[in-house]
């Protein structure tokens, strides 16, 4: 059976890792989590792109090889991602062997179909995203993207033939709806391919730091060209052995999770490259919006880039997993403001699941003596709270990550309120039978958040696990500690 093949972008190594990398990141771990404990088969790759001009500069001001330079930057990738407890499986850098080796026969093998070929560029260039622009395409002169001074570029260049596949990919767009995802930014894309597509210059010969071509090694291949390729040399893609047994049993991709700025490089200069190969497309590119913060827009000089690591070390790890994916749609621009963080924290967790966790635990602790029944039978809140599973589930597996916790969140309302309605220490005085009946119910409830909890907070999940896995053989000393809250209230 194929395995589900989840991608986040190869990572720009020109600067250290902050939340917008984060922001991606935990997307595709979130999902993967969810799939996993859903018992599917599930492969997730993320990785650094670090060949190009930018690299080349930065690693000259900091006194250091480009590859020195990708090596350090590097570390700090996998020391957040393992921080932010991230559960990739494979970690892809373009500077790797097999990943160039194979980069360099694609190459090859294109220019022998014919769909990449010599030629002349002369255009417009933005070093800061690496990407050639027409005219109409500029923003009062400068870069769209960055608002940058762009420069004007004539060299010799390889071509890809991209216009050749202008009509393929617009039935592909219009055969495949969900390929463009989510749906409110597919009009962009198709828009800019119905407008007509050139052929794009796919080699630099001023640019050194890259993968040479292996039958001209005056030029070096476009960096987005061969980041591009990662997501099918990590997957084990072998121009000479198309069919290998790995390849097979990851692609198609199922989802490439971007950011909205490289949408455009995703979803018509990538798919046209897979046709060209010859292979299929990924079932769905999924772009989702930038993180400002307090209003402004996150830049090194303005001294504003979040760094997860400090909200981790002030808030924990879970509570940052939960408010960047509970404060924003998926998909839609978002805004980082720690006063919002804190008010969150409070009301939705401390406030929220926390005092429901303590409360059901600490009152089966006092009533129960930490020993439960079999799942409960004809429990209308059990059964009401169940239902809610088949919507959350959805929403998760459709990227809808603040609706899947918004109704995770209406259930631990709903608890609350169950509790205060019923006052189970007045029950304790007149009903022992009714409050255990109940107290059942309420665990048996919160088995089902702390699954449903599991992808966005694994730790909470497994330590509201530890305590609701309540039995007349639970571990004694685990029974007599004290029950700390799950999140201590913030002043």
């Amino acid at each position: 059976m194929k395995k589900y093949y989840i991608t986040t972008p190869l990572y720009y190594v020109n600067y250290k890792p902050h939340i917008g990398h984060a922001y991606t990141t935990l997307a595709a771990d979130i999902l993967k989590r969810h799939l996993k404990a859903e018992g599917r088969d599930v492969f997730f790759q993320t990785g650094t792109d670090e060949h190009g001009i930018n690299i080349e500069r930065t690693a000259r001001e900091h006194s250091k090889t480009p590859k020195q330079w990708s090596d350090e930057i590097v570390v700090e990738f996998k020391d957040m991602w393992k921080t932010l407890h991230i559960d990739y499986d494979y970690f892809i850098r373009t500077t790797d062997e097999y990943h160039e080796k194979q980069v360099q026969l694609v190459f090859e093998k294109l220019i022998k179909s014919g769909d990449i070929y010599k030629g002349n560029y002369e255009g417009i260039y933005c070093s800061s995203c690496e990407n050639f622009y027409d005219e109409s395409e500029l923003v009062d002169g400068k870069c769209p993207i960055h608002k940058k001074e762009v420069e004007r570029v004539n060299e010799e260049t390889y071509f890809f033939k991209l216009s050749a596949y202008q009509d393929r990919l617009l039935n592909h767009y219009k055969e495949n709806p969900e390929f463009l995802s989510p749906s409110y930014r597919a009009n962009e894309i198709i828009r800019f391919v119905e407008m007509g597509l050139k052929d794009i210059s796919v080699s630099r010969t001023r640019v050194k730091w890259g993968i040479s071509v292996l039958s001209d090694p005056n030029h070096t291949v476009y960096v987005w060209f061969d980041a591009l390729l990662n997501y099918i040399t990590g997957a084990g893609y072998d121009v000479h052995n198309p069919d290998n047994e790995k390849f097979k049993s990851l692609w198609p991709c199922d989802v490439h999770l971007i950011g909205k700025e490289i949408f455009r490089f995703h979803a018509v200069i990538w798919p046209a490259m897979l046709m060209a190969l010859g292979l299929p497309l990924p079932k769905k590119v999924y772009a989702h919006g930038w993180w400002t913060v307090n209003g402004e827009k996150m830049s090194k000089s303005r001294g504003n880039i979040i760094n997860p690591v400090d909200v981790v070390r002030e808030y924990g790890l879970d509570t940052f997993r939960y408010f960047i994916f509970r404060e924003v749609p998926f998909g839609q621009d978002g805004d980082f403001s720690t006063d919002m963080l804190k008010t969150k924290y409070n009301s939705d967790l401390a406030n929220g699941l926390g005092n429901l966790f303590s409360r059901t635990v600490n009152m089966v602790r006092k009533y129960m003596d930490n020993i439960m029944p079999d799942k409960p039978k004809d429990s209308e809140i059990f059964s009401k709270i169940t239902l809610m599973q088949k919507d959350i589930y959805k929403n998760i597996e459709e990227m809808q990550f603040s609706s899947a916790l918004d109704l995770i969140w209406k259930a631990v309302s709903i608890l609350n309120k169950e509790i205060d309605d019923k006052k189970p220490w007045e029950m304790a005085k007149k009903d022992i039978e009714g409050l255990k009946k109940f107290l059942n119910e309420m665990v048996w409830c919160l088995r089902l958040i702390a699954r449903w909890i599991y992808p966005f907070m694994p730790d909470t999940s497994a330590k509201m696990n530890m305590y609701l896995a309540i039995g007349n053989t639970a571990d004694k000393t685990v029974e007599s500690q004290k029950l700390a809250p799950l999140f201590p209230k913030k002043n």
